[in-house]
This record gives C-alpha cells, structure tokens and sequence, in this order.
C-alpha cells in the first residue's frame, strides 16, 4: 500500500474534502478509498488526522426513509428513560451520570 500524501492543517488542494466537509455539501464518500490526509499539530500528543475524500467522485447523502425515522425516533425515546426511576427525563440521559439529575441529585444527597 503507497503511503498518502500527508498536508498540514488547511492547505489541502481544492477538490478534497474530509467526511464532515463532504457531509455539509449533502454527499459522502461511497466507497471510494481515502486520497490522502490532513493532520493539524497538538502541544502535547500526536496530531489530529483527518483522511481526504475527492468531491468529484462522492455521492449524494442517502435520504432517509420513513422507516429509519421511525427507528431513530425509538432509539431515542429509549435513551430518555431513566433507569432508576423509569420516567421520561425529557431530555438524553448522559452516559457519564447513567440516571436522570433528579435522581443522580438525590443520590449525591443521601452519601452526604
């Protein structure tokens, strides 16, 4: 496998573009492999990498049918659940406190 060209943050060539750039423009890769990459330098870790798609090649975003609506609508009713009091939050329960706040409050209340 040949090596990608590698281009510093924001001096890639016209004509490519990243998945998220791709995905604004209403289209995606469609299989096509990666061209080449971009990396922007960090202080103290590695540098970000983000892999080049060429916009002639990609295709339009599929759109999406009642179907996966449907399916999308479910799955996020079922994150709104919380596990502890089985109510409706309202909102996406965050994973970093797995319960709604009403209960994750009343927990931190009760070890006081």
């Amino acid at each position: 496998m040949a090596a990608l060209p590698v281009y510093r943050w924001r001096l890639a060539p016209d004509g490519l573009a990243t998945r998220r750039q791709l995905r604004a423009l209403g289209l995606r890769p469609g299989g096509q492999d990666v061209v080449a990459q971009v990396e922007r330098p960090r202080r103290r870790r590695g540098p970000l990498v983000a892999y080049l798609y060429r916009i002639d090649q990609a295709k339009p975003v599929r759109p999406m049918t009642p179907a996966k609506w449907a399916a999308l609508a479910r799955a996020n009713a079922v994150r709104r659940i919380c596990p502890e009091c089985r109510r409706d939050a309202g909102y996406v329960i965050p994973p970093s406190l797995g319960m709604c706040a009403t209960c994750a409050h009343s927990e931190e209340q009760r070890a006081a």
